[in-house]
């Protein structure tokens, strides 16, 4: 068991050597309690259910809101106590005992008036989880067992070495039954958790309002509330901060981060993250269901000319996997060889052969922050003759419309923790399909194979990378994305606030044992 998680600690450690705990602080002085941290997300959010979650936009104001077994520390180097003060595995790996801490309360609800939380809460939040989720968050629970109110026992129908980063993820946040029973499909709109925040209220396409949480069982938070303001434009973001309207301002991009960086009364950060964008194609209809027509539009597209144009001042680099260079799983070797040259030409003649030989009229769908994207790819389509319609819709939309492969091609991007499996399973398994990660409905029996075998058959670090890059090798050659850049984690912030986290997986803590942020008078 002892070598078992040491393995899970250094894989992560290895994955983050270049990535410092994201931490906003400016001046010294000693921390203030009171006021209100106005932060801006650059997208919409349609659901603050953890089985109906699907946008890290979502999961930051989740995060303040709800609590999960254990959990990531700040910079995403170790996995660390959150609900479960402890825990053991069994030498197969097979089976996992939690103790839970005994002084965890959840908020106050419709339904429940703040009662202790227990480990039935566990097995009910984690069994929802198993069978509800929208993004398939949990898998491989044979059975979860209640020794008594404060030790719960999960066994697995096989080994999974990615079952601790696993049960970090919002989407199994522990919940309590009667607020979802009561609430039914709205409870997403009135959340219910044990996190250091209690949901207050929420504005349509505006913000959404959690005030402090008087009987977390963490330190006190310093602030009174937290309000996430939904601000889908870049330059209206880096507006916003510099006004004072909003205290930061996260997903920076282009002329944007140029604003932050020439204002003297403003924090600007900038590090190594765990997100990587891409084009993804349709599978099940259309034109890019052919090899060829994936192969002449990958041909056909610039990469350097989109980083060029949509990360004028940063924020990015070109990619060539789908795991960005912050994983352990990254292979530069294969990344090399999934590099291409741009080339017209052969795009075109690749197209005729797929019987296209005058193109194709198609639709890309992304969310308002990736237009910049989508016009520059838009404009590099037409020198092949495939005529590329923009469809800008908002996050709820977005997510709906791709989850069911309605969306001819896509652009979007993936953040999540170090291990591979939480990019390659989730967006490439055919047992995604119907979820986010895999809405082009991509499938291959021998990379299904690997993907299971790289979680069920070791817990060896170097073996299973190994597997991952067989796998790699797959997803290279059947293009079922093009991968386009891996991005930084980029943001601003007034100078008043100050111990404010984003790690390199997007994740925002407000609150912890391990942060508490505050703002000085």
């Amino acid at each position: 068991m002892k070598k078992f998680f040491a393995l899970i600690i250094v894989a992560c450690l290895l994955a983050l050597t270049a990535c410092g705990t994201n931490t906003t602080s400016s001046g010294s002085g000693k921390a203030v309690d009171g006021g209100t941290l106005k932060i801006g997300l650059s997208s919409n959010i349609a659901s603050l259910d953890p089985i109906g979650y699907t946008s890290t936009y979502e999961s930051n104001v989740m995060r303040s809101i709800f609590d999960t077994l254990v959990k990531y520390n700040n910079d995403n180097s170790k996995i660390v106590p959150s609900l479960a003060k402890s825990w053991t595995i069994s030498k197969d790996n097979k089976s996992y005992t939690f103790n839970l801490r005994t002084n965890v309360y959840f908020q106050k609800g419709k339904f429940q008036k703040g009662r202790k939380m227990t480990a039935s809460d566990v097995k009910y939040s984690l069994e929802r989880s198993l069978n509800q989720s929208a993004m398939h968050r949990i898998r491989d629970i044979k059975k979860i067992t209640v020794i008594n109110n404060h030790q719960v026992k999960i066994d697995l129908d096989t080994p999974y070495a990615a079952f601790l980063p696993m049960l970090t993820d919002m989407g199994n946040a522990i919940v309590p039954k009667e607020e979802v029973k009561g609430w039914g499909d709205k409870f997403g709109m009135h959340p219910v958790g044990t996190g250091a925040f209690t949901f207050k209220k929420w504005v349509a396409d505006s913000y959404v309002l959690v005030d402090r949480n008087s009987k977390y069982w963490g330190p006190k938070p310093h602030l009174d509330a937290v309000k996430f303001a939904i601000i889908g434009d870049p330059n209206t973001m880096s507006n916003s901060l510099a006004s004072g309207d909003i205290d930061v301002a996260t997903n920076l991009q282009g002329p944007s981060i140029l604003t932050i960086k020439k204002n003297k009364n403003l924090n600007f950060v900038s590090d190594q993250g765990l997100q990587v964008s891409y084009l993804s194609f349709n599978f099940k209809s259309g034109p890019t269901k052919k090899l060829k027509v994936r192969q002449a539009i990958k041909l056909a597209m610039d990469k350097e000319d989109l980083l060029k144009g949509s990360f004028k001042y940063g924020g990015a680099k070109v990619a060539d996997l789908p795991l960005p260079r912050a994983s352990w799983g990254y292979d530069q070797k294969l990344a090399d060889q999934n590099k291409t040259t741009v080339d017209v030409k052969k795009a075109k003649k690749l197209l005729k052969e797929a019987g296209y030989p005058n193109g194709f009229n198609t639709n890309v769908y992304v969310v308002p922050a990736r237009v910049p994207i989508a016009t520059i790819f838009q404009s590099q389509m037409k020198k092949i003759g495939i005529n590329v319609s923009i469809k800008t819709v908002e996050w709820g939309t977005f997510s709906d419309t791709v989850s069911k492969a309605k969306a001819p091609m896509y652009i979007m991007s993936w953040s999540w923790y170090p291990d591979p499996d939480f990019f390659l399973y989730q967006m490439f398994d055919s047992k995604q399909i119907g979820s986010l990660g895999n809405g082009g409905g991509y499938q291959n029996k021998q990379l299904d194979q690997l993907l299971t075998k790289a979680t069920a058959d070791t817990t060896d670090q170097a073996k299973r990378k190994a597997i991952y890059g067989q796998a790699l090798e797959i997803i290279n050659k059947d293009i079922p994305h093009v991968n386009l850049f891996d991005q930084d984690v980029v943001y601003g912030t007034s100078k008043k606030v100050h111990g404010f986290t984003i790690s390199p997986d997007s994740s925002i803590t407000i609150a912890s044992d391990q942060t508490n942020a505050w703002l000085s008078k």
